[in-house]
């Protein structure tokens, strides 16, 4: 049996589980649930998406490497690098600065400096990408015009 094979009939036994747990959660209802009635239901679902979620990472992850050696590495590793420098400099930029936040925020969710600070970083990651993202698609638009 190949692996392709192996992979659907796992996909669909986690399917048919994780429905199974979602009819379980709607049947109980919103008022056993925040009364933790249904306790097990939810565990369930969980316990589903946490092996879900640990699956799809493995996978990812072996045929990531694998492509990785198959491939040429050096391009693999400069496009790494600039991906590091780019959340360097998100991070560079970002202030960690609380102004502005509710003080019942920064109190009741322990929002610190270095916490603002790593959420702007990640904003500011975002957005660089984002306009490089957008930047390509124009060059590669204008390439395509002029030819």
């Amino acid at each position: 049996m190949g692996l392709h094979k192996i992979i659907k009939i796992l996909a669909l036994i986690l399917s048919v589980v994780g429905i199974i747990f979602f009819v379980m959660i709607l049947s109980a209802g919103d008022a056993a649930i925040e009364a933790g009635e249904s306790a097990g239901s939810v565990n369930g679902a969980l316990y589903t998406s946490y092996i879900i979620l640990g699956l799809v990472l493995a996978f990812v992850l072996v045929f990531v490497l694998k492509g990785v050696f198959a491939g040429d590495i050096k391009k693999t590793l400069i496009t790494v690098g600039a991906f590091l420098a780019i959340a360097i400099i998100g991070y560079v930029m970002s202030s960690g600065s609380l102004e502005g936040l509710p003080e019942d925020l920064i109190i009741t969710e322990n929002v610190t400096e270095t916490t603002s600070k790593w959420v702007g970083a990640g904003l500011n990651t975002f957005y660089i990408l984002g306009v490089l993202a957008i930047g390509a698609m124009i060059l590669s638009g204008l390439k395509r015009v002029t030819k």
